[in-house]
């Protein structure tokens, strides 16, 4: 877009100055035809006119050529200030459309830093939670190992430790218990007397 919208004022300025440069030459060759009909018709007259005239033409000619020459220093200073002027809004759009692309280079690449950062830390996050569950479970494991080791030591100690029978007859007391010690058994047989008075 841009270097179709120079394109068409650099031929827009090429027809101006085209058409305003054959403009001037025209007028500069009626004015110098015009100087030599005048001179043409000073030189039949006398001559102290002649003199004058050609005083007068030659001042009309320098004013001529000082405006053509003024003219035309205006046409070149315009002319260059226009292509300096079309020269500076190139480079500034091609500067934009560099720091577009920087700036969003800058934006992804601060986006990707962002969100390895954001992974970084769920992968931390996760790793610190599992560790915590972790340690939680193996306290928790030690806890019911401690539990059932004591249960079982318990259940070994005092459940059916001592079992026991007793019987009655006549002035006798027979009693039979048996004590479980682990895998051991104490088995105790007594008959006791009763004192019986008549």
């Amino acid at each position: 877009m841009a270097s179709i919208l120079v394109l068409f004022c650099c031929c827009l300025l090429k027809g101006q100055v085209k058409k305003t440069n054959q403009d001037e030459e025209a007028k500069a060759k009626k004015t110098a035809v015009k100087f030599t009909e005048s001179t043409i018709k000073t030189d039949e007259k006398t001559p102290k006119r002649r003199a004058t005239k050609k005083k007068v033409a030659s001042d009309n000619m320098v004013q001529a050529g000082s405006k053509i020459q003024a003219w035309w220093r205006g046409t070149l200073l315009r002319r260059t200030l226009l292509h300096a002027a079309l020269r500076a809004w190139i480079i500034q759009c091609w500067w934009r459309q560099i720091r577009a692309r920087q700036l969003e280079k800058r934006r992804r690449e601060a986006l990707e830093f962002y969100k390895l950062q954001i992974w970084d830390t769920v992968k931390l996050q996760s790793w610190v939670r599992m560790w915590l569950v972790r340690k939680r479970y193996r306290a928790v494991l030690k806890a019911v190992h401690i539990i059932q080791d004591h249960w079982r030591g318990h259940i070994c100690q005092f459940h059916d430790t001592f079992q026991g029978s007793y019987e009655l007859t006549g002035g006798h007391l027979q009693l039979q218990l048996d004590i479980f010690l682990g895998a051991q058994v104490c088995r105790i047989i007594d008959c006791i007397p009763f004192p019986i008075k008549d």
